[in-house]
């Protein structure tokens, strides 16, 4: 047991991690944001969400690493939990590091457990131990894909979570993209004169945009990694049994949507379409949105009709892109850019609707009314209605 920890922990024997090594051979790389908003300050019990292959655990890494600056490195631990069996696993991983952690003398402790979720109940352990003050002057972060959302996890630790925080990581948003690539957008709010201020610079937003559309938002796929896809889909099929579903419903459900996409459906005409139930469509939906790879746009007009069909989108070019060689079923353009809009504005207000009557809103989020059209529009839109076509577009994503 010690041996495996020593190797999760190279610092410890003055070696570089092998995923601090593999970042730093990356021709596209950044130190991302969201590592700085993990609280370090005992006692905290943090959680990191997002979906599988996003660099939480490179994230994890490159924070370690900082963090050797002005910590001893035996009072920084790191397990990758999809390493141990059962539960009882866990808990010995965990006493063999109290072992450690005392024999050394250390005081606090810096304890990040990966992919903790992997183990069903893990929360047992981490929540004993918190009541019987174990942790008192350390910090915990765990990680995890789906199951903190799926089973509502992060709930479990009421009054336990200290000064500890909830993260969530997500792929790059375009504008995220641009950031990376070196170009800085000036923004004042005003969305459409910031949209004007970009006639300089328009060719390169749109060159970056064309290269965003095929790559998206995370590390291995910008990093054009011949093995993006495979890892994706492999994490992505993991994750879908754990839920104890079957992969070749989900894709039925999914082919069904991206075949319908972008109009409006209800769970059953998705059912009807695959020869299911209502309620298993609904189920289905709510894990791939806790998987973080789909989620919905509720009708509303002067308030939000919960029974209306909604819109399904998907959450990343990328994503789209290799759900759909999975599925077997390709989207329209159409969809694909409305997709890439409401995502963004979902990011950014939290919630985005839509609306349908004698004409058709795509995008209602926060004051903003947006309708995505690919080609010219047939008819006349309210005048405080903003639409984007493929040539504005990328500049309204750049400013948002």
């Amino acid at each position: 047991m010690r041996e495996l920890i020593l190797k999760q922990n190279p610092w410890w024997e003055g070696k570089k991690d092998f995923h601090v090594k593999k970042w730093e051979k990356m021709k596209i790389r950044w130190i991302p944001e969201w590592i700085s908003k993990i609280s370090l300050q005992p006692f905290s019990l943090n959680f990191v969400i997002g979906p599988r292959q996003v660099g939480k655990t490179t994230g994890i890494k490159l924070l370690i690493q900082n963090l050797l600056k002005e910590f001893e490195p035996e009072s920084i631990f790191y397990f990758d939990c999809t390493l141990l069996p059962d539960l009882e696993s866990l808990k010995r991983i965990l006493d063999e590091y109290l072992e450690i952690k005392k024999s050394r003398s250390i005081k606090s402790s810096l304890i990040f457990l990966d992919e903790v979720t992997f183990l069903k109940e893990w929360w047992r352990i981490i929540k004993g131990y918190i009541d019987m003050g174990v942790f008192i002057k350390d910090v915990i972060t765990v990680t995890g894909s789906s199951s903190l959302r799926l089973k509502g996890e992060t709930e479990l630790f009421p009054g336990r979570r200290g000064k500890g925080k909830d993260i969530f990581v997500l792929p790059l948003t375009f504008s995220e993209f641009l950031s990376l690539k070196g170009t800085r957008i000036k923004k004042t709010g005003r969305i459409e004169k910031d949209m004007k201020n970009l006639w300089k610079i328009e060719d390169e937003i749109k060159k970056e945009f064309s290269i965003y559309l095929k790559v998206g938002g995370f590390p291995l796929s910008i990093n054009k990694d011949p093995m993006a896809e495979a890892q994706f889909i492999s994490a992505l099929e993991s994750e879908i049994l754990r839920a104890g579903k079957s992969l070749e419903l989900t894709k039925a459900i999914i082919a069904s949507i991206l075949r319908k996409a972008p109009s409006p459906l209800s769970f059953s005409t998705i059912g009807n379409d695959v020869g299911i139930s209502y309620k298993t469509v609904q189920e289905y939906v709510e894990i791939l949105r806790n998987l973080f790879v789909l989620d919905i746009a509720l009708f509303k007009s002067k308030e939000i009709k919960w029974r209306k069909e909604r819109k399904f989108f998907f959450l990343d070019p990328f994503l789209a892109r290799t759900i759909s060689l999975w599925a077997g079923e390709r989207y329209l353009k159409s969809a694909f850019f409305e997709w890439i809009v409401q995502s963004h504005l979902q990011r950014k207000f939290g919630a985005v609707y839509y609306y349908r009557n004698r004409f058709e809103i795509d995008c209602i989020a926060g004051d903003l009314k947006i309708e995505v059209k690919i080609g010219k529009p047939h008819r006349k839109y309210p005048k405080n209605v903003l639409i984007l076509d493929s040539q504005n577009l990328p500049l309204f994503l750049a400013v948002q």
